[in-house]
């Protein structure tokens, strides 16, 4: 694609690579065949194809930021299935990178978008913020019906109930069971510490159970890969900071590697060597970057173990996005699942999002909720006993619309090697397998 941006602006590396990305994209349309927003509207501007042109025209100058090209872009999940479906390599996450602050900074926004933006920024990467926020919504969730309707949907999406609280919940080093085979610091998440403390709490045992000793930092709570898909740059910044900082620490102190159960957070760690290459903090980024591990990583190396007497139940394995699209990882999980006892079950159209996507399926509640109707189809479809994921936001998009419970993918691990039944699937929650009650 021949690209026309002013050269004073290429003065700006960011701008550079943009520009690179861009003249890679032969505009053969591949792309839009597995583009969740494409496929909802059968709207070119609502594919990666129709939104280079858009961000083409904004690095070149040639169009200004309107409320159209805002709209367009900020209906872009960030999914990445267009990276993984393009025969020329464009490397449309780039181009995103640099787009979306490019649109924070020349759109002015309207009151209610800049106020629910700027509360998501500072809230969620905050557990105790987070915390304090859900119990609000939940006192007031009998009242949500007088509630506007913009704040009428994210009232409803709190929990009926506060999340228990994690079993390892303050910061410390859990050391291995036997032989120490790995040293670990694991990221306990800002949104995942609060909204799925079951998740650690399995993590912790299972890395543990096979050789590793984990960490569970003071420092580093939050990547800031939230704030940073928004187009916010500020402080998602200051969090990738102190997490380089923390880690970086860990890592010359004789740690392995970083591990992460959020894949969201996971593609953006693994970046930070990328955004941060120029700058005082670039050796230690792309270490940081070097060593970051997925959990299922971690546990294929680790091998599983022995396992213990489990019902062999039918899961719907769903690919995260990030993890499928963003780190490239597909048969680890599954493998891991068939090696705990487990009958994996292919999801029709699991390249597709669930509209989860981080925080998209607050900002943007119609395509969000059109695309976890459709994933509810799908997986429905398999008939499945379980519903797993390696990711907190789908794990929470899907869940609200299905009646198989829906956990991590640790959790089931964690269970079929000598740890608890995950709370998901309680005795006020029973499984039915053929009849049976497990």
């Amino acid at each position: 694609m021949r690209t026309d941006v002013p050269p004073a602006d290429r003065v700006d590396a960011a701008v550079r690579d943009a520009e690179a990305v861009l003249r890679t994209c032969v505009h053969c349309g591949f792309c839009n065949a597995t583009c969740p927003t494409y496929l909802l509207t059968g709207n070119e501007l609502e594919g990666p194809r129709g939104r280079i042109y858009l961000l083409k025209n904004l690095l070149e100058g040639n169009i200004e930021a309107s409320a159209s090209t805002a709209q367009h872009i900020d209906n872009c999940l960030g999914c990445l299935s267009c990276e993984t479906t393009c025969p020329s390599g464009v490397d449309y996450s780039r181009l995103l990178d640099h787009g979306r602050p490019l649109l924070e900074r020349s759109y002015h926004r309207g009151r209610f978008d800049r106020w629910q933006r700027a509360i998501l920024t500072r809230l969620l990467p905050s557990p105790s913020r987070l915390r304090a926020a859900l119990r609000l919504q939940i006192l007031l969730r009998p009242l949500a019906a007088l509630l506007p309707a913009r704040l009428r949907r994210l009232a409803r999406m709190a929990p009926r109930q506060m999340p228990a609280v994690a079993h390892y919940l303050a910061p410390g080093v859990f050391p291995a069971e036997g032989r120490k085979r790995m040293r670990v610091v694991l990221l306990p998440g800002c949104a995942q510490s609060v909204l799925g403390t079951s998740i650690n709490d399995a993590a912790i045992r299972l890395l543990t159970r096979r050789g590793a000793e984990v960490i569970l930092p003071e420092s580093v709570t939050c990547c800031g890969a939230l704030p940073f898909h928004m187009g916010e740059r500020q402080h998602s910044r200051g969090h990738m900071e102190t997490a380089i900082d923390g880690w970086h620490q860990q890592l010359q102190d004789g740690v392995d590697a970083i591990v992460l159960t959020t894949s969201g957070c996971a593609t953006v760690v693994r970046d930070y060597g990328h955004l941060f290459a120029g700058t005082s903090r670039a050796a230690a980024a792309t270490l940081v970057s070097e060593r970051t591990r997925d959990i299922s990583q971690v546990l294929v190396e680790l091998g599983l173990g022995d396992t213990v007497d489990v019902p062999r139940l039918r899961v719907a394995y769903h690919d995260a996005c990030s993890m499928q699209h963003g780190l490239r990882l597909r048969e680890a999980p599954r493998q891991l699942l068939r090696d705990a006892g487990f009958e994996v079950l292919e999801v029709p159209e699991g390249h597709i999002c669930c509209g989860s996507a981080g925080t998209y399926n607050m900002l943007r509640p119609v395509m969000a909720d059109a695309l976890q109707q459709r994933k509810a189809r799908h997986i429905t479809s398999v008939q499945p006993d379980v519903v797993a994921a390696g990711n907190i936001g789908c794990i929470e998009q899907i869940a609200a619309a299905m009646q198989p419970p829906v956990i991590h993918t640790v959790e089931l691990l964690d269970w079929a090697t000598g740890g608890p039944r995950p709370p998901a699937l309680g005795i006020d929650r029973p499984i039915i397998i053929s009849g049976d009650v497990v």
